[in-house]
């Protein structure tokens, strides 16, 4: 004869199990999140360090006259030999 005070079948003791699997459920998808946060801002990182990087270099090289800057040395260049 099944007593009703059987340890596998209280209603507390099935509700403590599926508590106990949410939460490790929750604590497995929490990890995965974290990780794929890290990852993230690991490659964030890196790809503004690449980016920086570049800026600095294009800073550091010179730069071309601009077309206006050329016409207007031009049309000066002219007006000098005229006058």
């Amino acid at each position: 004869m099944a007593h009703s005070h059987d340890k596998h079948d209280t209603p507390q003791t099935r509700a403590q199990a599926v508590f106990t699997a949410s939460e490790q459920r929750d604590k497995l998808v929490r990890t995965e999140i974290e990780k794929e946060r890290a990852a993230t801002d690991a490659k964030t990182a890196r790809l503004k360090a690449l980016r920086l990087a570049h800026e600095a270099e294009e800073a550091a090289k010179p730069k071309p006259p601009t077309v206006k800057a050329t016409k207007a040395k031009s049309a000066k260049a002219s007006k000098k030999s005229t006058a």
